[in-house]
């Protein structure tokens, strides 16, 4: 098979080739996954190896069927079946998991043209068709194992039943899985969550420092793979150190949302680590592909990634925003490399630098 390249890396200026990038990028995952699993058990499992088997073999199939050349060696639709699963529940039904990545490889990618001619996120794109066509089965979050909450599944109509109209007393039984965002989203308070964890076991105390240190840790009801920023953190410096991504994205998204939450009067910390918007800002707002060419492009899609996402947050009708925000700077891309484009082969003529008054 011929190689295939992606766009120039920005810090070193030659083509990546896709197969030694996709390795970094599941070598980068690696640590959330095998944490997501031990986290939610099998289910979590099952999600995972259903969405990468769709993820794989719908594309092959695809492409078999258009009498395409078969791309499977390029772990492009492995790694998107992946980060697919990382940012859905442990709970989701495995049919519906595998619709998702269905979507997220034929009509987010092939139908544009396949690899490097998509305009929206992949993962990103699966996991929007699924909360718009399933929203019960992508809000019902499952506790971690070892926790002295209840076991089981809780849909977010259920939790949001159990907020009382006053000081937001929310009961322990009918909350417990929620998510921490979707806590603060049905009115509770940091104090709420902190109590949460402490009554459920994920805390040693429902102290502001022990909210900040579970909330880190990622031992709390989310996704798969969103919820530690401990080894999202790790995984970024990797890729990082591997010149595999560019921080402007990432920076230039965490810092708007904490910003703009700190000016909505929100918690601009717990917006941070209680969601998913880090492991968007490293994972997806770095794609190759959908994001900006430039230095400040990068630094304006993050940006923009950041505050609709909070934006999202502070009056949508989810807690959260991530996907969204995301996917609306995708379509902002291609006018951003043309408003601010990379020159290329330009040379600053040497007339410019001479003396006033000089003669050549």
């Amino acid at each position: 098979m011929p190689e295939l390249y992606l766009q120039s890396s920005p810090h070193i200026g030659t083509p990546v080739r896709t197969p030694l990038l996709m390795g970094h990028v599941l070598i980068a995952l690696t640590p959330v996954t095998v944490f997501g699993v031990v986290l939610y058990g099998l289910p979590a499992l099952g999600v995972i190896a259903v969405s990468i088997a769709a993820a794989a073999g719908g594309e092959a199939l695809f492409r078999g069927v258009t009498r395409q050349e078969n791309r499977t060696r390029d772990l492009s639709a492995v790694v998107t079946g992946l980060l697919l699963a990382l940012v859905l529940p442990p709970a989701t039904p495995l049919w519906m998991t595998c619709l998702g990545a269905l979507f997220a490889v034929t009509a987010a990618k092939e139908f544009f043209g396949g690899l490097g001619a998509n305009v929206f996120n992949p993962a990103l794109s699966g996991r929007a068709f699924l909360l718009m066509s399933f929203p019960a089965s992508i809000t019902r979050w499952t506790m971690p194992a070892g926790t002295g909450a209840a076991p089981g599944v809780l849909e977010a109509a259920d939790a949001l039943s159990a907020a009382s109209a006053g000081e937001t007393v929310l009961s322990l039984d009918a909350i417990s899985g929620a998510t921490p965002l979707g806590i603060l989203k049905m009115g509770g308070t940091a104090a709420d969550l902190g109590r949460q964890f402490a009554a459920s076991g994920l805390a040693g105390s429902a102290s502001y420092p022990s909210i900040l240190k579970t909330l880190f840790i990622g031992n709390h009801a989310g996704t798969i793979g969103e919820s530690s920023i401990l080894l999202i953190v790790a995984g970024c410096f990797y890729l990082l150190i591997t010149k595999v991504i560019d921080w402007r994205a990432p920076a230039a998204m965490t810092a708007s949302a904490f910003v703009l939450s700190l000016i909505l009067g929100m918690d601009p910390v717990i917006a941070i680590l209680g969601g998913g918007l880090v492991f968007g800002a490293v994972f997806m707002a770095t794609d190759y592909t959908t994001a900006p060419l430039t230095a400040a492009g990068k630094i304006i899609f993050g940006a923009g990634a950041g505050i609709i996402t909070i934006l999202i947050r502070k009056w949508g009708s989810y807690p959260e925003g991530v996907t969204y925000g995301i996917l609306i700077m995708n379509a902002v891309t291609p006018f951003l490399n043309r408003l601010i484009q990379k020159k290329y082969g330009y040379v600053k003529s040497p007339r410019s630098s001479m003396p006033l008054g000089a003669v050549k």
